[in-house]
């Protein structure tokens, strides 16, 4: 990219601030020197990778951690370098952050595929980090167990130590010597232990002077007595010193073994860490990541013939078949190197077929502005840096960018505005191409309004001709004209509010912007008679050009409104439409549920009717009462037996193909049947029917009897033994129906769970539970009592034995809690 380009744009500014999201000083010489990329292969890998960064970091507590560059130290160690305590440290921390970062992406490799791409470089140098904790402690220090020599000169260190101070503290507390002393301590000169002796008793202790205080008063000296420990102590210190050199040495050699992968590790971890820092500086100015397609390939036509040669006099038939037209969709764009907060974001769309636009408007209206951030938006994107822009944003990737923009004066060179203008261009229009984006700010400025507007047409017509993307600001009127008329090029104006006198900075495509000069100086208060003159010098076709503009102007913002307003609209119907919806499939849900209980009840009662039917018949068998009587009501009972069978279909109205996000029962499913309220295990499925096995039962049910549990039961199976076997709770209240007849009761449920109780009151409980069954004609029941010491279970049984609405019982099974289940079956009528 064009280097001067680069920094028109601001792109510099972007780096830094990038740079200063980096953990370590190996990712910030990458961020600052990031570069755009002409590759879209490369740019897109880019993208991805700051997009799982991005998702990385909100999901995980992924960093370098205490990551350091530590290339040079490497290099110095490859060199037969010994490094500092404490620059090995670095080495070590920078390890380990690099294995605990690597092994959390291996984990997590299929959804951040890039990420751990790179994270296959990271160094894992085995032993390594081991031998460093060994010898180095976390304080910087050269551990005692570094070695064994290195661990006995610092035990011999300790007691020559001891010894010497034990000898010079005799000095600072012997009557006869502590009077001559200018204060009780031991203190240290030029290495050595001294004591503070009084220059007035000098040479009253036999000793070495090494210092004397500014005053004179005082002079330190060591004592002949302790000379030779003192050689004895500093002896050992350097032996510890040239010990300690060797161990480092030796663990230089080894860091050395490993400096290719260690060396690549650090630049694998700074392009992660370079990854992390592009994400955190996307989530800091709320930025999204760009869509990169390829340029729009249009075959010529009679509607878009071939540039026309001048030279020759006819179309340039050297000239390609087809054209290629750029994508420049940005939208809600903001400036990242503006605050945030008073930006205002701008929509740069550019329409079908186009390959230039012209942006016109007040002074001070923000078509620089605009121009700027479609120009360093594309360059971060191609950077592989998301954009502050809208997510859907698009772009088209371009292999050069280049930018004349500001004031190009220079004292130094004799250049005007003008001429520095002219001076950019022609250095642009020697390096553009086709593939390039050519950004110009007030083009034709600086010199005389007609030739500038002549010039300005002419390099536009001729970067129209190459076929260049070319983006202009301008004040000639003749360009929006040209624009106009002009194939493949566009006006487009910056807004300006004419009642506060401030541009709104809304970017308008399709509409060229006008000066506002005699409107803006109306508002101001300039003399109507001057305003008056003014006007009369324009030319009255400008006028009602300007006229229809604000026409236009006035219309497109109404339509924009009515749009706002309809969309609104719609997507208020849209929220009713769905309240309504789910209002009526909770409406159809209550619906189902009473004819359910319905139905429920009314299969219970005619089992009843059919059993006192039987009882009937069987009573008139033995009075030898003819039975044919009963055959009407036979034939009535089963139609009525029939009509109840019939399952309740849920009512739904017709709609568009939408996925379905409900599943189909699966054998082995835990659901409950709506006709007993009780739970259970489907073991067949049909089309239309299901077996359900509740407890030792196995009861065949109509699909539309089957309610299925909540979602996180749907993967329970019969083969998942333990989970099925799990106590149970009391369905007393499953099952249950209000009966119309007299003679039939409630039921109390199929299951009673006296587990708990006293045997007293489980017992009473359990005779009152036996009759209600009875009355209500289940033909079996189980009782829950558990296990325990055994007790309790023997006191339901024997009130089981005695009980004579109760004609056998037996143990439950294994799946319904085995010994601590008794299931007793009902007396016939």
């Amino acid at each position: 990219m064009d280097p001067k380009t680069l920094h028109v744009l601001e792109y510099p500014k972007v780096l830094e601030r990038l740079a200063a999201q980096c953990g370590f000083s190996a990712s910030k010489e990458l961020a600052l020197g990031l570069q755009p990329s002409t590759s879209l292969l490369e740019i897109r890998q880019r993208q991805q990778e700051v997009s799982e960064a991005r998702t990385l970091l909100v999901t995980s507590d992924a960093t370098i951690g205490g990551a350091h560059d530590i290339r040079p130290k490497v290099q110095l160690a490859l060199r037969g370098g010994v490094l500092e305590p404490i620059d090995i440290l670095d080495i070590k921390t920078t390890l380990i952050s690099a294995r605990e970062l690597k092994k959390q992406l291996e984990k997590r490799a299929a959804d951040f595929p890039r990420l751990a791409d790179i994270s296959t470089a990271l160094p894992t140098p085995s032993g390594l980090v081991d031998a460093i904790s060994r010898t180095v402690s976390d304080r910087g220090d050269v551990l005692d167990g570094a070695s064994p020599k290195l661990a006995s000169l610092r035990g011999e260190i300790r007691v020559a130590h001891d010894r010497l101070m034990s000898r010079l503290q005799k000095y600072i507390s012997d009557p006869s010597t502590v009077s001559m002393l200018q204060d009780a301590l031991i203190t240290q000169r030029d290495g050595r232990y001294v004591i503070p002796l009084r220059s007035e008793f000098k040479g009253r202790i036999k000793s070495i002077v090494h210092d004397q205080s500014s005053s004179g008063a005082t002079i330190f000296v060591e004592p002949l007595a302790v000379v030779e420990l003192n050689n004895k102590w500093r002896e050992l210190q350097l032996a510890e010193r040239d010990e300690i050199r060797r161990v480092l040495a030796a663990l230089c050699l080894q860091i050395a073994e490993h400096a290719e992968s260690l060396i690549w590790g650090v630049e694998a971890l700074a392009l992660l860490d370079f990854s992390f820092a592009r994400a955190k500086y996307a989530d800091e100015i709320h930025a999204a990541e760009p869509i990169f397609v390829e340029k729009l390939n249009i075959k010529r036509s009679t509607k878009n013939p071939a540039p026309f040669d001048t030279t020759q006099g006819k179309p340039d038939t050297s000239q390609p078949d087809n054209e290629y037209y750029p994508t420049i969709n940005l939208v809600h764009a903001r400036h990242p190197l503006l605050d945030p907060k008073t930006v205002v974001a701008t929509d740069f769309t550019m329409p079908h077929q186009t390959r230039a636009v012209i942006i016109t408007g007040p002074n001070t209206g923000g078509k620089t502005v605009a121009l700027k951030t479609v120009g360093l938006l594309i360059l971060m994107a191609q950077s592989g840096l998301h954009i502050p822009a809208q997510s859907g944003s698009s772009l088209s990737m371009f292999k050069a960018v280049l930018a004349d923009i500001g004031d190009e004066q220079s004292i130094e060179q004799s250049l005007s505005t003008f001429s520095g203008h002219v001076t950019n261009i022609i250095r642009i229009l020697e390096a553009a191409d086709e593939d390039s984006l050519v950004i110009l700010d007030e083009l034709g400025a600086g010199t005389d309004p007609q030739e500038g507007a002549a010039l300005a047409r002419a390099i536009l017509a001729h970067l129209m001709e190459r076929g260049i993307t070319t983006l202009v600001t301008t004040h000639h009127p003749e360009l929006k004209a040209y624009a106009h008329s002009a194939p493949g090029i566009v006006n487009a104006s910056v807004e300006f509010d004419l009642r506060t006198l401030r541009p709104t900075y809304q970017l308008t495509i399709g509409i060229p912007g006008r000066s506002n000069a005699i409107a803006i100086a109306q508002r101001l208060g300039l003399p109507e008679s001057i305003l008056a003159v003014a006007r009369s010098e324009v030319n009255p076709e400008a006028l009602r050009a300007d006229n229809m503009l604000d026409d236009i102007k006035r219309q497109r913002n109404l339509s924009h409104k009515e749009r706002q307003k309809a969309e609104k609209a719609r997507a208020e119907a849209h929220k009713l439409r769905r309240e309504l919806d789910e209002r009526l499939e909770k409406i159809e849900d209550e619906r189902r549920e009473v004819l359910a209980r319905a139905r429920a009840e009314g299969e219970l009662e005619v089992e009843i009717l059919k059993r006192n039917l039987e009882s009937l018949k069987r009573q008139m068998n033995k009075v030898k009462q003819p039975v044919e009587a009963l055959a009407i009501l036979e034939e009535k009972l089963e139609v009525a037996e029939e009509k109840i069978s019939a399952p309740v279909e849920r009512k739904t109205k017709e709609k568009k193909k939408t996925p379905d996000v409900f599943y189909p029962l699966k054998l082995g499913e835990k659901v409950t049947l709506r006709t007993l309220g009780s739970q259970g295990i489907i073991t067949t499925l049909s089309e239309n029917e299901a077996e359900v096995q509740i407890g030792s039962l196995r009861i065949r049910a109509k699909l539309g009897d089957i309610q299925r549990k909540t979602d996180d039961d749907l993967s329970e199976t019969i083969d998942q033994g333990p989970k099925t076997d799990k106590r149970r709770k009391s369905v007393e209240t499953g099952a249950s129906v209000n009966r119309s007849s007299s003679s039939v009761a409630p039921s109390p449920g199929m299951e009673l769970d006296l587990r708990g109780m006293m045997v007293e009151d489980a017992v009473s409980r359990l005779e009152d539970y036996l009759d209600k069954a009875y009355l209500a004609g289940m033909p079996f029941v189980r009782i829950i009592h558990g296990k325990g010491t055994g007790k309790l279970r023997q006191e339901v049984r024997a009130a089981l034995k005695n009980h004579p609405q109760v004609a056998t019982f037996e143990i439950g099974l294994e799946t319904e809690g085995g010994d601590g289940v008794t299931v007793a079956k009902m007396v016939k009528d």
